[in-house]
């Protein structure tokens, strides 16, 4: 069998880095992709939007975590995973997921800066599939002691 995703799209939020008891390095963070088309009875021109969560694992996942923010675009590859729970209800719940082998960023610094200004100049906002946005009330965050990571120019791969 052959699993294998491979997504461009925007970050739909700021990536959240977590370590397991292990120590290995956990980014999770949400893509939008979207397409395109015209139907063919009306002439009218749709778009369908996805939003997609991705969670990338141990140096992948700090490079992830230092250098992307919300709206930024990015090349993901990696596999489909369905991850499965119970709520707090007792309801067995799933979802399917992206878990990266590969992150590409698909834009120069410069780009990557003014796209993810302009997105979170709309901070409160979020992207959706009738590409309108509507007001949402950001969730609190939890303070998280995230080390800084020494990274050289030469391993940037922007």
């Amino acid at each position: 069998m052959y699993n294998r995703v491979i997504l461009v799209g925007r970050l739909t939020r700021d990536p959240e880095l977590r370590y397991l008891p292990s120590g290995t390095a956990v980014a999770t963070f949400g893509i939008a992709t979207s397409r395109s088309w015209t139907d063919k009875n009306t002439n009218e021109k749709k778009e369908e939007v996805m939003f997609i969560d991705v969670t990338s694992f141990a140096r992948s996942a700090e490079i992830v975590n230092q250098y992307l923010k919300k709206g930024n675009k990015v090349l993901v590859e990696g596999k489909l995973v369905l991850d499965r729970w119970t709520d707090q209800n007792g309801q067995n719940r799933s979802k399917h997921t992206v878990r990266a082998d590969a992150v590409q960023f698909m834009e120069t610094r410069a780009e990557a800066q003014n796209s993810a200004n302009s997105y979170n100049n709309n901070s409160n906002n979020t992207y959706s599939a009738s590409n309108q946005y509507k007001k949402q009330t950001p969730s609190p965050k939890k303070e998280e002691k995230i080390p800084e990571i020494d990274i050289d120019d030469e391993e940037i791969p922007f």
